[in-house]
């Protein structure tokens, strides 16, 4: 089982080697950003899971998450992460992570969530499923073309603008328009937007975090 860590703090990192070595994992590569992880996957190397952080200092890990589903689409990944923030959640299950736990637990449920994903399941962590709870979380997520959709509605654009800046065709954009009524349970554009604040798929200020 080959596994890759990707954090910039040292302490972390090391942390987590210590743990997935007690529990008999040998290979293991650390990396401190996230460029180092892409040289590495474009070097041909393989990995069975990767654990990254949200905050990295070359690039956001919304966007490695996408380079490494680029290049491997059924990559488990692991977000090990401090943000607790409800619009953090959602864009992470739009993007079906596998698993997502929180530094401040506890060190060993890394092996939990690997274990998990073995099983063919996700894992998230307790504290994720109190937060979800506790916004109400039942409704089927957005895509994330959906999304790109949603942030656009919020900055007023038309279905031909958003179209043309998506290079999509008009009747793609009123699909997914649609769907994100559907999804939201939203009547009209003023009610979807403030759906889509309510449950943390729209920053305030109006834009997709």
């Amino acid at each position: 089982m080959k596994i890759a860590i990707v954090d910039d703090h040292d302490l972390v990192r090391e942390g987590l080697n210590v743990v997935l070595a007690n529990n008999g994992a040998v290979n293991v590569d650390k990396f401190s950003n996230a460029m180092e992880l892409v040289s590495a996957l474009d070097a041909g190397h393989r990995y069975d899971f990767y654990i990254i952080d949200l905050e990295l200092p070359d690039l956001d890990g919304f966007v490695l998450i996408e380079m490494i589903r680029a290049r491997n689409a059924a990559a488990p990944i692991i977000v090990s992460t401090v943000h607790d923030e409800i619009w953090t959640l959602r864009k992470l299950l739009a993007r079906d992570v596998n698993a997502i736990i929180y530094k401040s637990g506890d060190g060993n449920e890394i092996m939990t969530a690997i274990d998990e994903i073995i099983n063919g399941n996700n894992y998230y962590c307790e504290a994720v499923h109190k937060a979800l709870a506790a916004a109400s979380d039942g409704s089927i997520h957005p895509t994330l073309r959906e999304l790109e959709v949603l942030s656009q509605i919020a900055q007023g654009k038309t279905s031909r603008e958003i179209a043309a800046s998506m290079f999509v065709t008009d009747n793609t954009v009123e699909a997914h328009r649609k769907s994100l009524f559907q999804k939201l349970g939203a009547v009209n554009v003023a009610d979807l937007i403030v759906k889509a604040f309510e449950k943390g798929y729209l920053k305030r200020n109006g834009t997709k975090r």
